[in-house]
């Protein structure tokens, strides 16, 4: 995704003179043909996220429209206060680009894991939340990006992501529900990276999947996740995040008018502990519960669905 992230904001950085990249000391072998090409519109800040965050807020100040882009955590959580004070408050023109989102970053332990980071910012009024599930969504959603004017955070799986979605999906109006593959009478609701587990479960039920990468806390999204839990007998949500305050907390909430109506959530689970392990993403994602097999007994509602090979 990062590199689907970098090809497609050189693309609509020739078109929008005011797109501006800050990043936070990392990214070489992806972030220089931006650097190369747009020399006045591109800082290297340091290993100084905190820093990062304030210049941005005061670039977009100026008429910029800035994105900033850092590992995980470290442009969200560490820069929270600059983030809710100096962006939100002041609904600057800047974009939070985080990249490694969930257990991307594995192997280098629970200071490089960005599992709170959507509890945290999308609690701030005014921010834009995205969750692009592949890099054809991605593409797409800088497009977006590039001509939304409001803080904004783009999350992104780390690389070499497979591609979920058939085509590019158009994205003209925020917020949004993209649907995948048609299907039902079952849905899946994959926020981010993790649809690859959704979509593979959602085949072998036959059931309908949906991304649900595109979300923000308008209010608007509330009907449309109302409209379609109600068309389908279950639903299940999936996401690389922890429980409290993520993608399946955001669902429920939309449903709270409406007890009629329920969502299964699949989600990291703290009793693994798995926030204290180190090892690879597909390794960490199974110790935390987020299995095909995990998704497909959702779907079946049934604790008796055991795939070949699976632990």
């Amino acid at each position: 995704m990062r590199d689907a992230f970098i090809r497609e904001l050189l693309v609509q950085a020739t078109s929008h003179d005011d797109a501006f990249l800050i990043v936070g000391d990392l990214g070489y072998s992806v972030i220089e043909p931006f650097a190369e090409q747009f020399k006045d519109r591109f800082l290297n800040a340091g290993i100084a996220e905190q820093n990062m965050t304030g210049l941005a807020a005061g670039l977009a100040q100026t008429g910029y429209n800035v994105f900033t882009y850092s590992i995980a955590n470290f442009p969200t959580i560490r820069c929270l206060e600059q983030i809710r004070n100096d962006v939100c408050y002041h609904g600057a023109n800047v974009k939070v680009v985080s990249v490694g989102a969930g257990l991307a970053y594995g192997s280098l332990g629970y200071s490089h894991h960005a599992v709170q980071d959507m509890a945290c910012l999308r609690s701030l009024p005014g921010m834009l939340m995205a969750t692009p599930c592949d890099p054809l969504e991605t593409q797409s959603l800088v497009e977006y990006l590039c001509n939304h004017a409001g803080p904004a955070y783009l999350r992104l799986g780390k690389a070499k992501e497979p591609v979920v979605h058939t085509s590019r999906p158009q994205i003209t109006r925020y917020p949004a529900i993209i649907p995948i593959r048609e299907g039902g009478p079952h849905a899946v609701l994959a926020c981010g990276s993790v649809a690859e587990l959704g979509k593979n479960a959602a085949a072998m039920t036959g059931a309908a999947l949906y991304s649900a990468a595109l979300w923000s806390m308008d209010q608007a999204t509330e009907h449309a996740i109302i409209d379609l839990v109600e068309s389908h007998e279950r639903v299940v949500v999936v996401e690389e995040h922890l429980r409290a305050g993520g993608f399946g907390s955001f669902v429920r909430e939309c449903l709270e008018s409406r007890p009629d109506l329920q969502a299964r959530v699949r989600c990291l689970s703290v009793d693994e502990k798995v926030c204290g392990m180190v090892g690879s993403q597909s390794y960490l994602r199974a110790k935390g519960g987020l299995t095909t097999e995990a998704i497909l007994r959702s779907l079946l509602h049934s604790d008796q669905v055991r795939l070949r090979g699976a632990a």
